[in-house]
């Protein structure tokens, strides 16, 4: 389960149009696009940085999960996300070596990209996702 490369960091925002200013205009980044994810109630802003994104994710509701950490850690880094082959792989491996995940089971996006969630008191604090590309 080599990991690819590290696919994109996320920084939670209150809101996207709010954090683009900084991110799209002052920095330089370019604007790839934005979506929805209703599944976990977050919109998202992708904006490239070479083979990687940073992702802007806010919350669309006040009770999910994004809504929650945003109220308790306030704006900032959210997760790393690192690509894998084989995500099911992955987190078998991870769990024969005793690390608590979040997501068990991949999900799956509407785009066909997989991911689950690997809970930060395993990974010395920081919350990292795993994708797997379609």
């Amino acid at each position: 389960m080599p990991p690819i490369k590290i696919n994109h960091i996320a920084v939670v925002v209150d809101k996207v149009e709010n954090a683009l200013p900084f991110w799209r205009d002052a920095l330089g980044l370019p604007l790839h696009h934005t979506e929805r994810n209703d599944d976990e109630a977050v919109e998202i802003a992708f904006l490239p940085v070479g083979e990687s994104e940073i992702e802007l994710i806010a919350p669309m509701t006040d009770d999910s999960g994004v809504a929650r950490y945003l109220a308790k850690r306030g704006a900032g880094l959210h997760h790393v996300c690192i690509e894998v082959e084989d995500i099911a792989a992955a987190l078998k491996q991870l769990s024969a070596h005793g690390t608590e995940l979040i997501n068990n089971v991949p999900r799956l996006r509407p785009d066909g990209i997989k991911y689950a969630f690997v809970h930060p008191r395993s990974t010395g604090g920081v919350l990292l996702e795993l994708y797997e590309l379609p």
